[in-house]
């Protein structure tokens, strides 16, 4: 794939993502806290869980841009791991529910409306980062993963794994709406 292509699709993506995470705020905090039952994530621990991995990876990314020493190449190949991690977080017709990590998991954490905030201030440091990766190579640049230190993927498979996890939530996001509506 072409390296220039995947940064832009990756750009709309977490454009796209922005609006609709802005469009949350017209919501109360009833609204946002609501919870199909005491084991589900109302829509801010959904957020938060995403704000939590944010601040492992944006930090992790913008470290190794800063420090690389690598030119950007036309190209981009996925890598093996990267690929199947990429491709796991996307929303299937029929939910995979994943076990997170408990120190990504807001079950029951006291969140207000501020979570939004911090996640649209992830999603521009993310558009930030995307932009700045124009300049470094997406194939040798590796990413430590949240999974464990000796696991690494390229960068480019780093983006496209963080913004499908996103991707994965706001679909999660939608299907609480939509409880929400017929409970």
């Amino acid at each position: 794939m072409q390296s220039e292509n995947l940064i832009q699709s990756l750009i709309e993506q977490t454009r796209k993502v922005i609006n609709t995470v802005e469009k949350l705020k017209d919501n109360d905090l009833q609204t946002l806290t609501w919870k199909h039952d005491q084991n589900s994530w109302s829509i801010l621990e959904c957020l938060e869980h995403l704000n939590l991995y944010g601040n492992f990876y944006l930090p992790e990314i913008e470290s190794k841009i800063k420090n690389s020493t690598t030119k950007s190449e036309s190209e981009f190949k996925s890598g093996f791991l990267g690929n199947y991690f990429a491709k796991s977080m996307l929303p299937k017709d029929k939910l995979n529910k994943m076990k997170t990590f408990k120190d990504k998991n807001p079950l029951n954490a006291n969140l207000d409306k501020s979570v939004i905030d911090k996640f649209i201030e992830q999603q521009v440091k993310l558009l930030d980062l995307l932009s700045q990766s124009r300049n470094v190579s997406l194939n040798k640049v590796k990413i430590q993963t949240s999974i464990s230190s000796l696991i690494k993927l390229k960068l480019g498979d780093t983006f496209q794994f963080f913004i499908n996890h996103i991707i994965r939530h706001l679909k999660q996001i939608e299907r609480i709406e939509t409880e929400m509506k017929n409970a």
